[in-house]
């Protein structure tokens, strides 16, 4: 009996996510030079885990205000077992700023 409520508690989960992938419904996001050159990064390096921001292998990173010092530092020393920490070599600390930029964009447009 247990099982059977927990199974039906998980799927009214799933039931409750939503579907929508891809461009906003109030349209692209216009970008700022740094959070062009961000978002470009942030596919690079992080859309596989975290896609648009949003929730997959890693957590949801673009419905939450994270303190910049905080996401620098979990991108600099990772998350340990579940994100990889990334050298200065592999993004400088402009790159890293312009990520944050890239993210704290859509934070806001998600804010609105």
């Amino acid at each position: 009996m247990r099982t059977l409520l927990l199974a039906g508690f998980v799927i009214a989960l799933v039931g409750c996510g939503t579907a929508r992938r891809g461009v906003p419904i109030m349209g692209p996001i216009a970008h700022s030079d740094a959070g062009m050159h961000g978002k470009i990064l942030f596919m690079h390096n992080c859309n596989q885990c975290h896609p648009g921001g949003d929730a997959a292998v890693g957590p949801a990173i673009n419905n939450k205000w994270i303190p910049d010092p905080v996401m620098k530092l979990q991108i600099r020393k990772g998350v340990l077992g579940s994100m990889p920490a990334f050298s200065d070599k592999e993004l400088s600390d402009k790159d890293v700023d312009d990520v944050l930029v890239y993210l704290n964009e859509l934070r806001k447009r998600k804010a609105k």
